[in-house]
C-alpha cells in the first residue's frame, strides 16, 4: 500500500509545532502536523490544575495574537494556554491531525528525505521537524525505594492537595513547579517539606517592570550560550495568586521546612546534603546581582523608574536553614507522599536516525540537524537562553521554516532545465 506523501512532516502540536506551521504555511511549503493527542495536551492533563504561566500575558505569546479578555500583566491558566494554541492553530490553518502517534522516523532508502510510520499508517517526507520539545520524559531518581512511602509522583503527575493521602509531603525540586506545588500544599493545610537545591530566584518585578522585561532590553533572552554548568539552571519564579517573588525565607516563615539537596535512603532514613545555606546563599547572591544590573541600567539609560532599596534588604536565615536537618524519618515524621519536581528528560526514541552526539543528545545548530532534512524544535538554548519559552520558539521556528525553503530552493534546481552551452 503506497504511503502519503508531504514536503515536510513537523512531529508534536505544542507551541513548537503551531509556530512550525505557521511559517511553513508563510512560505507556503505543504506540511502536516501530527499530534498522539490534543493540541497543546501537556498543558492540558500533565499540569497541575491551579497552574498558570510563569511569565505574564504580553510577553508569554506569539506575535500574531493577544490572549483575549486576559489583561497584559495577568498570567494565563494552562486552560487559557491550551486554548491559545487552539485558536493560533486555527488562526494559521495549521493543518494538524490529531490522535496519531508517530512510532518511527527512518531516512529513505536510495532517495532523499523519511518515512514516517505512525499509527494511521505511513507517510514520505522529504523534511522531518521533531517539535515534541524537552518536557518529554518525567525524571524521578532513584532514590526512594517504591513502598517506602504511600505515594511517590512526578509534579506531571500531580493536580491538587485533595489527590494526595492525609499526612506529610515532601517536594523534591525548588524551581518554579517544586516552590508552587510546596506552597499550594502547605496553604491546603499539609505539613510540607521542600528540598531545595542550586537554583536562580530572580525577582517577579523590580523598579515597575516583570523580570520578563528586563531579561528582554537587559539582552539575556538572547544569549546564545549558557554560563558555564548553567546549560540546565533551575529558575524559582512564580506568576501564581498574581504572581510574586519566590523567596525562600518567606516559605519558611509560613511553616515550609527547608531541607537540603535529597542525597539517599537506607532503612527507612531519608538524607539530606549539607547544603541548604548554601544553596540559599547562591540564590540570593544571583537575586541582588540581577538587582544591581538593573539598577546600573536605569542609571545608564536615565529612565525614570522608581527606586527599591528594600528589595535589596534580606531577611535572617530561618532556623531550618541556619540548623539544617540532614536526615528525616519517613514514617516517624508521617511522611505518606512525595512529590519529585524534579524535571524531564527527552526521548527520541521513535526518531531511527544518526543525528545524535554521543551522549544521546540531537547534534543540531540552531534547529538544524547533522542528518540533513532532520530538524529539532522546542529545546532550551536551541538557539538562545529564549528558545523553550513560547516566544522564544515562535523565532526559532521561523529560523528553520527558514532553512526548509533555503533547501528546497536547491533541490528544485534541476540541469535539465537549463540551456546546454555552445561547443
Amino acid at each position: 500500500m503506497p504511503s502519503e506523501e508531504t514536503e515536510v512532516v513537523v512531529v508534536g502540536a505544542g507551541q513548537a509545532g503551531v509556530a512550525m506551521s505557521e511559517h511553513l504555511g508563510a512560505h507556503g511549503i505543504p506540511h502536516i502536523v501530527l499530534e498522539r493527542h490534543r493540541i497543546a495536551e501537556r498543558w492540558r492533563s500533565e499540569r497541575w490544575d491551579s497552574l498558570v504561566a510563569n511569565g505574564p500575558a504580553w510577553h508569554d505569546r506569539f506575535p500574531g495574537l493577544e490572549f483575549p479578555g486576559l489583561a497584559p500583566d495577568a498570567f494565563a491558566s494552562k486552560e487559557q494556554v491550551a486554548e491559545y494554541f487552539v485558536a493560533y492553530a486555527e488562526k494559521v490553518s495549521a493543518p494538524i491531525r490529531c490522535g496519531v502517534d508517530v512510532t518511527s522516523v527512518r531516512k529513505r532508502a536510495g532517495r532523499p528525505g523519511f518515512r514516517v510510520e505512525t499509527s494511521k499508517g505511513s507517510l514520505d517526507a522529504r523534511f522531518v521537524v521533531a517539535a515534541t520539545g524537552p518536557f518529554q520524559r518525567p525524571v524521578i531518581p532513584p532514590i526512594v525505594p517504591d513502598g517506602a512511602v504511600p505515594v511517590q509522583i512526578h509534579s506531571s503527575g500531580y493536580r491538587n492537595p485533595e489527590q494526595l493521602p492525609e499526612g506529610t509531603v515532601l517536594v523534591v525540586g525548588a524551581g518554579s513547579s517544586g516552590v508552587q506545588i510546596a506552597d499550594e500544599l502547605h496553604r491546603s493545610g499539609r505539613r510540607v517539606l521542600l528540598s531545595v537545591g542550586p537554583h536562580d530566584r530572580p525577582p517577579r518585578a523590580y523598579r515597575g517592570r516583570d523580570f520578563c522585561w528586563w531579561m528582554g532590553v537587559l539582552g539575556i533572552w538572547d544569549a546564545q550560550t549558557p554560563p558555564q554548568g548553567a546549560e540546565h539552571v533551575t529558575i524559582a519564579v512564580s506568576g501564581a495568586r498574581g504572581g510574586h517573588t519566590v523567596d525562600f525565607r518567606t516559605l519558611a516563615d509560613t511553616g515550609v521546612e527547608l531541607v537540603g539537596l535529597t542525597a539517599s535512603f537506607d532503612d527507612g532514613m531519608l538524607h539530606f546534603a549539607p547544603d541548604l545555606a548554601a544553596n540559599i546563599a547562591l540564590g540570593d547572591a544571583k537575586h541582588l546581582e540581577f538587582l544591581r544590573t538593573v539598577d546600573a541600567y536605569v542609571e545608564r539609560n536615565g529612565l525614570d523608574l522608581p527606586e527599591e532599596p528594600a528589595a535589596h534588604v534580606l531577611g535572617p536565615d530561618p532556623d531550618c536553614v541556619t540548623s539544617p536537618r540532614l536526615e528525616l524519618d519517613l514514617a516517624g515524621a508521617g511522611v505518606t507522599s512525595i512529590v519529585w519536581a524534579t524535571g524531564f528528560a527527552t526521548d527520541y526514541g521513535w526518531l531511527d536516525v544518526d543525528a545524535f552526539d554521543e551522549d544521546g543528545r540531537p547534534d543540531q545548530r540552531r534547529g538544524v540537524s547533522c542528518e540533513p532534512g532532520l530538524y529539532f524544535l522546542g529545546l532550551p538554548w536551541l538557539s538562545r537562553r529564549g528558545s523553550s519559552f513560547i516566544w522564544g520558539v515562535w523565532h526559532d521556528a521561523r529560523y528553520v521554516a527558514d532553512h526548509i525553503a533555503t533547501q528546497r530552493g536547491y533541490l528544485a534546481y534541476d540541469l535539465t532545465d537549463r540551456p546546454t552551452p555552445r561547443p
